[in-house]
């Protein structure tokens, strides 16, 4: 009895060499307990080896393989082809990046975007190196579920507004700004505040939500822009509106 087939239909595009992209279908061996990425490496290791695509951990942490499954932002070692068999499966570079072949995008602009919300914690009072700052289980929740991005960029290709304004922060950053600003153990609010609150920050979000969904980590980026919407919100009434209650 013939092995089962399932069909991946590849997105090419080579910039440098050709003027527009096109789809390959590739048939692959049918197994329930294989993901997409499985199917592109025997793609490449068996029928062709020029398709080009980024994969590192195949554990769902390094964040390195998300890719447009089916019309939807997905770690393709996270993508099962039990979801999709007897449909072929449509594989398409992240959405809203520039392709530098194939499915592999580039991550530029959000490598350049990150630094400025200072991802780390700042102190003022930094105190001895081997100084500690410890904190309660209570405190540790209030940002724990926002350390847990991995910086796979799936929320951006989800994310409507990226699409139409280049220049916004996006959910990621502003997740993580929120995770540092959050930490009883930070003192960088005030420099992370004009850029969170800036002209191409928090405000700029509609609150479609997509990045929330398609996260693979379960993290809120939704939640973590309309809180920091809600401190930007006070910060203005305590400076302009209260000034007597500015601390």
């Amino acid at each position: 009895m013939a092995e089962p087939t399932i069909t991946l239909e590849v997105w090419r595009y080579h910039p440098e060499q050709e003027a527009a992209p096109r789809f390959q279908p590739y048939q692959v061996p049918y197994r329930p307990d294989w993901v997409v990425l499985d199917a592109l490496n025997y793609i490449k290791d068996h029928l062709d080896g020029s398709v080009a695509y980024r994969w590192s951990c195949r554990m769902g942490v390094c964040g390195s393989c998300g890719m447009t499954i089916n019309g939807v932002p997905r770690l393709s070692c996270a993508a099962f082809l039990k979801e999709y068999y007897p449909r072929p499966v449509r594989v398409e570079p992240l959405a809203n990046f520039p392709v530098e072949r194939d499915l592999i995008v580039d991550l530029t602009d959000f490598l350049e975007k990150l630094p400025a919300v200072r991802p780390w914690i700042i102190r003022r009072d930094a105190g001895p190196p081997d100084a500690e700052f410890r904190q309660t289980p209570e405190e540790l929740e209030t940002y724990r579920q926002f350390s847990m991005c991995i910086n796979c960029l799936l929320c951006y290709a989800a994310c409507p507004v990226y699409a139409l304004e280049p220049r916004f922060l996006g959910p990621a950053a502003l997740a993580l700004a929120a995770r540092y600003t959050l930490d009883s153990r930070d003192q960088g609010r005030a420099e992370r505040h004009p850029v969170v609150a800036g002209p191409d920050g928090v405000w700029d979000c509609t609150l479609v939500g997509e990045c929330t969904t398609v996260c693979p980590k379960d993290v809120d980026p939704a939640g973590a822009i309309q809180r920091l919407k809600l401190a930007s919100a006070l910060a203005w009434l305590r400076d302009v509106v209260l000034p007597w209650g500015r601390r």
